[in-house]
């Protein structure tokens, strides 16, 4: 059965794709700047996560409403958190990738405003996971809006557990932060 999608969802499930695109990006770019092994791991648990996301958005966006039986992430993430695991798919940005976000004008280190990947720069695995943090905090309020405004009670589920896994992502990198001091709820 093929779905119908209105101007208006269109429109919303267009955001949500360059969203997911986005997510997989720094995810994976993450994943190759990252310090911490355990970090690496999860960022890139993350992205492969995401992908299935934009994944499923691009079927929806064609008319079909995914399956989301069996695909629940909770067991996969909670996997990348094991204390101690070593990185085993570091996809990711070599040495250019500090360089890729350097800014505009391709220049880093003092007086450019951007650092390069040192632990004390930019690029630290706390501002990683800030980041990365605050873009799933934003991709889960604008999950909300797209999920008021789907007609289709398929599509509506759908995005309801990409929602649900977008917080879990967050919850991920909450834990991982307040677990190494970077993260503090007093």
């Amino acid at each position: 059965m093929t779905v119908q999608l209105t101007t208006k969802e269109r429109m919303l499930l267009q955001d949500q794709k360059s969203q997911e695109e986005l997510c997989v990006k720094k995810y994976s770019s993450y994943s190759g700047l990252a310090q911490d092994p355990q970090l690496k791991q999860l960022f890139s648990t993350l992205s492969q996560k995401e992908q299935e996301h934009l994944n499923s958005i691009n079927q929806i966006m064609a008319g079909q409403i995914p399956s989301i039986g069996a695909q629940s992430g909770g067991q996969s993430m909670q996997k990348a958190m094991q204390p101690g695991m070593q990185s085993q798919a570091q996809s990711g940005m070599s040495g250019s990738a500090s360089q890729a976000f350097s800014g505009s004008s391709g220049q880093s280190g003092p007086g450019s405003g951007w650092t390069q990947s040192g632990q004390g720069g930019m690029f630290n695995d706390k501002n990683l996971c800030s980041d990365m943090l605050a873009t799933e905090k934003y991709v889960s309020s604008a999950y909300d809006t797209a999920i008021f405004e789907c007609t289709d009670t398929g599509i509506r589920q759908v995005l309801n557990h990409i929602q649900k896994e977008e917080q879990e992502h967050g919850e991920q990198i909450f834990n991982y932060m307040q677990s190494h001091g970077m993260y503090s709820v007093q």
